[in-house]
């Protein structure tokens, strides 16, 4: 199975969307996701499936596919919502005038159906077309219902130009100014919904910019500007203050600070010299630092970043699949409805056989699936980008619904309550020299991702490493290998220690061939905003809880200085786990880690937490990646999650209790079909805008 990624244009509302979407899903893809406010489109191709054939069935529905290696070209301004609702307002502003000035010209129906002949038109290309491509894939959308509705009124009129039946089947004004106000509607929710993408656009921005390349020429460096995107791997770059930094790279000459709060959501700017990691699209605030690129394209941390958050926003949870099952049967309903509201005031009612047909188009008009289409994705993809923003990256949209029911946060020690910054603190050792000791240390943990390896790497770098075989790491324990004399080494916590000795109080224990050979011991800061943290975290009835695979007297001092009172110490990554799923059976638990031993219970748990200098099996079994290293940040993605939810539910009242509202309306002949077509214009945006609440309102 391969997963295809497109760009799909032509797409003017959510409801189009959810029609690429079903039409995808009857053909056998898998995990379809279709994002309007991006035209993105990501789906599972199965075994024996030609893409081709799916490429011809999206074009026949109306839409043009940009594969990922073609420009996107710029719609032409013809093509364009602005243009379609100028072009109808101009020949409906007249057509308008007419019901509130009393000029004979406006009221002769040669005229009125001359400026209402170029709306129809237009509509009828416009809406028709995707009407009908929609009733022959079996998928009837919105555009049905618009479609049916202007050309019943302009039908009629017609109709009554034609057999001269007078001034009561004059409705062209009607036709036009449904057409016209559905025009505004769009473009309304069009850019409303735009709005909603504002974070991930100023992500996409930062990618783009001029470098400054350094060749060499002899012993002479030229220096010359090119663009960022023909960079490669190795390429060195020179960046003073005020550049962007061009791509991912490491620093080997100079110094200084670069803003990456676009990244990391952390305001201050960070220190950086030789040896150092830069991210492409941060900024370099003071300072000239000459770096050789290690990444450039989709393999960027900020090309990352997108791909993640683009993901998240295009995946669905489980109120919008509701939502979307009830859209599947709202058009064929309305049509019901509409067909029994003629029906009913024609011959019962004992009006008109023109008001009847008014008061049916009106049913049509005024009823709007596109505000359920719209109600959860708007308010997800403003959820996503403020926590984008503020360093946060959420993988999946239903990792932000589940943030509301969290009532334990579950915490690792070493690296994530601590800094994971080790400093050396005192060491012994016995049966051989200082510098055996230190070389033996380093050709174990250089094998080791966890923060005491690397910690102990950077100190003892320049010791000349002994040769070991079969090396390998025992989760939540530690290293083990053999030398070539044969001699066993273990290297770890003192759960690998405990039948060598009964002392628990140093951080690392050395064996040689199951005896004590030396002892190691950190002194390691607690972040300074731990404590906030669980402060925060209690405030709201959540329970922290430490998980540690460190001592019971260290992990109580910890606890101590952050305020945690249920802790559990000495845990192997399996007793982790059982720990989780004894927690999880209670109430939602989220996972708060950074080391190879917590990606078990990270991928286990509700929802998976972790830091952005975590290691990389981490970061992949994580649901939620906290990118400035901050824990400060977890209350504010737990209220992010919680008040999105919120918006979603606000939403989709408004949909369902609109149309339950609207439709009866209507149909009792209480809005008439150019007042219904303004109140369904307006419905959209409605939800765009309390969505793009979520982006400034206060969340803890």
């Amino acid at each position: 199975m391969e997963t295809i990624s497109w760009k799909v244009k032509g797409m003017h509302c959510t409801n189009c969307a959810l029609t690429v979407s079903k039409y995808l899903e009857q053909k056998g893809m898998q995990d379809v996701n279709v994002n309007f406010a991006t035209d993105d489109l990501s789906f599972i191709l199965p075994e024996g499936h030609a893409v081709n054939e799916v490429l011809t069935g999206i074009g026949q529905m109306g839409y043009q596919v940009i594969l990922p290696d073609q420009p996107v070209s710029k719609t032409a301004f013809l093509n364009t919502l602005t243009f379609k609702f100028i072009f109808c307002a101009i020949f409906t502003a007249p057509l308008l005038l007419h019901m509130w000035v009393q000029w004979d010209w406006l009221q002769n129906p040669l005229v009125q159906l001359a400026l209402s002949t170029p709306v129809y038109l237009l509509g009828l290309w416009h809406f028709g077309r995707s009407a009908w491509r929609s009733l022959v894939n079996k998928m009837a959308n919105m555009d049905v219902l618009i479609t049916l509705g202007a050309t019943a009124a302009f039908g009629y009129s017609l109709t009554g130009t034609i057999l001269y039946l007078g001034h009561d089947y004059m409705f062209y004004e009607t036709a036009a100014a449904i057409i016209t106000l559905v025009f505004l509607g769009n473009l309304l929710e069009e850019r409303s919904v735009k709005q909603t993408t504002t974070a991930i656009t100023a992500l996409a921005k930062m990618q783009v910019t001029t470098a400054r390349l350094i060749e060499t020429h002899g012993d002479h460096e030229h220096i010359h500007e090119v663009d960022n995107q023909i960079l490669k791997a190795g390429d060195r770059v020179l960046v003073n203050t005020g550049d962007k930094i061009p791509m991912d790279g490491t620093i080997y000459w100079g110094s200084g600070h670069i803003n990456e709060a676009m990244i990391t959501g952390e305001s201050e700017p960070v220190a950086k010299r030789e040896k150092d990691k830069a991210i492409g699209g941060t900024i370099m605030e003071d300072g000239s630092i000459k770096m050789f690129i290690t990444a450039t394209g989709k393999d960027t941390v900020l090309s990352y970043i997108i791909e993640l958050v683009k993901q998240a926003q295009s995946h669905k949870p489980a109120m919008q699949k509701l939502a979307d099952r009830i859209s599947a049967i709202f058009v064929p309903l309305v049509l019901s409805i509409a067909i029994f509201t003629f029906l009913g005031w024609f011959i019962f009612g004992h009006v008109t056989a023109g008001e009847s047909i008014m008061r049916s188009i009106a049913v049509l008009v005024i009823a709007c699936p596109c505000a359920m289409g719209l109600a959860t994705p708007a308010a997800v993809m403003v959820g996503l980008g403020r926590a984008a923003r503020n360093g946060i990256l959420i993988k999946g949209a239903n990792t932000l619904e589940a943030f509301k029911d969290i009532k334990y946060v579950v915490l690792d020690k070493t690296g994530t309550l601590t800094t994971g910054k080790l400093k050396l603190s005192k060491y012994d050792f016995k049966g051989m020299t200082e510098q055996e000791f230190k070389s033996v240390i380093y050709s174990l943990e250089k094998y080791s991702s966890h923060p005491i390896a690397r910690s102990l790497t950077t100190i003892w770098k320049g010791e000349a490493g002994v040769s070991l075989q079969q090396v390998r790491e025992i989760k939540g324990k530690g290293m083990q290998a053999n030398d070539k004399e044969g001699n066993e080494w273990q290297l770890g916590s003192f759960i690998m220690a405990q039948q060598a000795t009964q002392d628990d109080s140093h951080n690392i224990y050395l064996l040689k061939n199951g005896q004590l050979a030396g002892w190691i011991d950190f002194t390691d800061e607690l972040r300074p905003d731990a404590a906030a943290m669980v402060i925060q975290l209690k405030k709201r009835g959540i329970i922290p809880v430490l998980l540690s695979g460190d001592t019971e007297r260290k992990c109580r001092e910890i606890a101590a200085l952050t305020g945690i009172t249920e802790v559990f110490a000495g845990q192997t990554p399996e007793q982790k786990l059982q720990k989780i799923d004894a927690l999880m059976k209670e109430a939602p638990v989220a996972m708060v880690g950074d080391g190879i031993n917590d990606a078990p219970a990270l991928a286990r748990a509700s929802i998976g937490i972790s830091l952005s200098d975590a290691t990389h099996v981490a970061m992949q079994s994580a649901n939620v990646i906290l990118l400035n290293n901050h824990l400060s940040s977890l209350p504010l993605a737990l209220g992010l999650g919680r008040h999105t939810y919120m918006t979603i539910k606000q939403n989709l009242f408004w949909a369902f209790i609109y149309n339950i509202v609207a439709i009866p309306f209507a149909a009792f002949g209480v809005l008439s079909p150019i007042s219904g077509a303004g109140v369904m214009a307006l419905s959209d945006i409605v939800l765009a805008v309390n969505s793009i609440r979520l982006r400034y309102k206060k969340v803890i």
